[in-house]
């Protein structure tokens, strides 16, 4: 895609935070996602980065996606994916489940002051 053909595309402002890796560097580095697109995202995070570099982003919900460093500025940097996702995935709530760690899952009924409950 043309640069012109990139700004096109809708974006959604977060703020989420994502694990990055980089081609050449090693291990994985915490970034902030400040929007994200069918087609890339906007990172912020100091780790000197650039043009063209390639990377892997963890995105909630989504997982592991492979894009490039379209562009950078200071600390914050562009990434074009490879393939198109669905953003709103990403928005989506955590999902609960028997997996689930109950400190991630929605809080118990709350019983009122004094109520006793069946065991």
């Amino acid at each position: 895609m043309s640069d012109s053909e990139h700004r096109q595309i809708a974006r959604d402002s977060l703020f989420v935070m994502a694990e990055l890796r980089l081609d050449g560097v090693g291990g994985e580095h915490r970034v902030r996602v400040r929007n994200l697109s069918s087609g890339g995202l906007m990172a912020e995070g100091n780790l000197g980065v650039q043009r063209g570099q390639l990377c892997w982003v963890q995105i909630r919900n989504i997982g592991w996606v492979e894009g490039s460093v379209a562009w950078v500025q200071d600390t914050r940097f562009g990434v074009a994916f490879r393939e198109e996702i669905d953003p709103m995935v990403a928005r989506a709530p955590i999902a609960s489940g028997e997996g689930t760690p109950r400190y991630v899952r929605p809080p118990l009924a709350q019983f009122e002051p004094g109520a006793l409950r069946k065991i």
